[in-house]
């Protein structure tokens, strides 16, 4: 009886195995077929949708859209121009890191070709080149009946290309060209079958500047054609320090503060826009919002303003780059018709990223980004926040003010200004200056009120006898200092908290009796 029991244990166990093994190849078969016939989803496998909104935001403009082939919707140009951008990142991946990942997705198999080739040989002689595109300006030449080809022309790319050998840079170049390119719909996706470099064509024109409020003639700023000399102060709210679009955000206090600053002489205000807390590339609204309530009320104060971009900006890589022009973009766009406005400050204090970013990567921004900002607003100035009147040569040629700051030994401060004016054509600024007025536990032999304010006296002499323009630092002294500003350090944090003209409290430190000239 036992033997027969188990025989059917055993057939049983046989038939068991056999159906499980037939299920699991049925099941894996299924799976390869739906694989197949669904395509890869190349967005989720390689994460490009967010890494392209991350890193690459190139401008494109369309032009016509009119073409011998079946009209063109506008969901369908949406998807072209997705994956025409995808393309191009994917090629640049490729080859900053010699890498071959997503070039099938998005190339088919002649162009593909050329793209395996050049990374082969690149990889073979230890050259990465690290590019990025800023601009694309494509215009429809055929979109075929059954929607399946599209053929564009793509002009005016502009292209920025860093070439290292082992890990070296050897080269850097700006190049505009044109493209003409064949694009296939593919597994539900747009893949590049044709991308030809045609002869260059000429960059867009810039719109002419219409009548500029604030300009400059030799040495001099003018405003409506008059002589007109920056008076100003480097501003936060007493309570806000570094984070005026906060919070603590009040209109009220702002507009009372600028009724001080506008009462003590002063005729600017200098506020900055902090890159990452402003969203990057996709604004924030609400912190735009309250930047053009800040311009309304110097508005009705009859201030200027002077507007800081990218403050606490530190990157400066050429993947970075399109992220910076959108985010510029977007800032002055907004602002550039504000009547309040008197320049752009594209950074403050860049040269102290000299020896974190290398030196060559921040000049290299400065001078890409400097006549887009110029494109974007024809009508405005622009200026670059040096840290010191040494670094305030680089790029003089192509500002329209040369700023820098100057927190070094009051002694030395005619002569070095002298020096610098000697060296360069253009209006002089002094953006930031100051003392503190901290001597506590922190600072046993530091200067007290009474010296800071003999500090403001005599650089007010020294403005005064040089017709110089300058802005201060700051309105108040701050209760706190983020760690963000200046590290931890108790000396350094307390020593920023009293530079002020009026203490926390309200009060009126012996200082603000020169606070203007």
């Amino acid at each position: 009886m036992s033997k027969i029991n188990n025989k059917n244990i055993y057939r049983i166990a046989l038939i068991s195995t056999f159906i499980a093994g037939n299920l699991l190849v049925l099941f894996a078969l299924s799976k390869i077929l739906g694989y197949f016939n669904s395509g890869a989803d190349r967005t989720g496998m390689l994460h490009l949708e967010k890494e392209t909104v991350t890193t690459y935001l190139p401008k494109v403009i369309w032009g016509s859209l009119k073409n011998p082939g079946r009209p063109m919707e506008q969901q369908t140009l949406g998807e072209i121009e997705k994956d025409y951008l995808f393309a191009w990142h994917i090629k640049n991946n490729a080859l900053k890191n010699n890498v071959k990942e997503g070039i099938e997705d998005f190339y088919t198999d002649s162009t593909r070709v050329d793209l395996y080739r050049i990374v082969n040989y690149n990889k073979k002689n230890k050259v990465t080149v690290e590019s990025t595109t800023l601009e694309h300006h494509p215009v429809l030449d055929f979109y075929s009946a059954d929607g399946q080809l599209v053929v564009f022309t793509d002009k005016n790319v502009i292209e920025y290309q860093h070439i290292f050998k082992d890990k070296n840079r050897i080269a850097q170049t700006k190049d505009t060209a044109t493209y003409k390119v064949m694009m296939l719909l593919e597994d539900g996706f747009w893949r590049i079958r044709h991308l030809k470099r045609m002869d260059k064509e000429p960059l867009l024109k810039a719109t002419l500047p219409l009548l500029p409020v604030y300009t400059v003639k030799g040495k001099k700023v003018l405003k409506e054609g008059k002589e007109f000399t920056i008076k100003g102060i480097n501003y936060y709210p007493k309570n806000s320090p570094w984070d005026l679009y906060g919070d603590n955000f009040n209109t009220d206090t702002i507009a009372a503060d600028f009724d001080i600053i506008k009462g003590s002489g002063l005729n600017t205000v200098r506020i900055f826009v902090p890159y990452e807390d402003f969203g990057k590339a996709q604004i924030d609204t609400v912190k735009q919002n309250k930047l053009e309530k800040v311009m309304n009320i110097a508005d009705e104060k009859k201030l200027a303003v002077i507007v800081t971009l990218f403050d606490f900006y530190g990157d400066y890589s050429l993947e970075s780059w399109t992220l910076t022009h959108r985010h510029a973009e977007k800032i002055i766009t907004a602002l550039k018709d504000h009547s309040a406005l008197l320049a752009w400050d594209i950074k403050n204090e860049p040269d102290l990223d000299f020896n974190s970013r290398g030196e060559e990567n921040v000049i290299a921004w400065l001078q890409n980004i400097l006549p887009y900002i110029k494109q974007w607003d024809p009508n405005h100035l622009v200026t670059i926040g040096w840290s010191n009147p040494d670094s305030a040569v680089l790029l003089a040629p192509q500002v329209d003010i040369v700023s820098y700051h100057y927190y070094q030994n009051i002694d030395y401060f005619a002569a070095k200004n002298d020096k610098l004016d000697a060296e360069v054509k253009n209006p002089l600024l002094v953006e930031e200056f100051g003392q503190s007025s901290y001597n506590g536990f922190w600072n046993w032999f530091g200067d007290d009120k009474d010296d800071q304010a003999e500090y403001h006296k005599k650089m007010q002499a020294i403005f005064k006898e040089k017709q110089l323009a300058f802005a201060s630092w700051t309105l108040y002294d701050f209760p706190s200092v983020p760690d963000a500003v200046v590290g931890k350090k108790p000396w350094v944090k307390n020593k920023q908290k009293e530079f002020g003209f009026i203490d926390v409290e309200g009060k009126k430190k012996p200082s603000f009796l020169h606070i203007s000239k």
